[in-house]
């Protein structure tokens, strides 16, 4: 059983950064790829990043390549993704997910992953 906890949300303006961080506070997340997703009120969940076991392959949804970055800290049992260059339209509660088998397959497919944080809200004012 892993149990994830999100931290660093908050209310920033268009153009800041911001940075989030995902603990496991119960097992460990060594062994699973790691991904953020995101929900907007009245909205899906969608996803955000994702990154494998080792930290060294990641994939981002088109809305934010090149202003996300995902990594991962295996010593420390720690998720993070990095945020500059906010927009209005990044407003969501953020959620840390962990996915024991992903391997190949699609990351970005919201049912692989088994354990979810609680979420932390980001809100970008215009």
């Amino acid at each position: 059983q892993v149990q994830l906890v999100e931290s660093g949300g908050g209310l920033v303006q268009t153009g800041d950064s911001l940075s989030l961080s995902c603990a496991a506070t119960s097992g460990t997340v060594r062994g699973y790829t790691m991904a953020w997703f995101r929900q907007a009120p009245g909205l899906g969940r969608e996803f955000v990043a994702a990154i494998n076991v080792n930290g060294d392959r990641q994939d981002y949804a088109d809305s934010v390549k090149g202003r996300f970055t995902i990594s991962r800290d295996n010593a420390k049992n720690t998720g993070n993704l990095q945020m500059t260059r906010l927009k209005p339209g990044d407003t969501a509660e953020y959620y840390c997910a962990a996915c024991a088998w992903c391997g190949s397959a699609d990351w970005r497919t919201r049912s692989l992953y088994t354990y979810w944080g609680q979420g932390t809200q980001v809100t970008v004012s215009s």
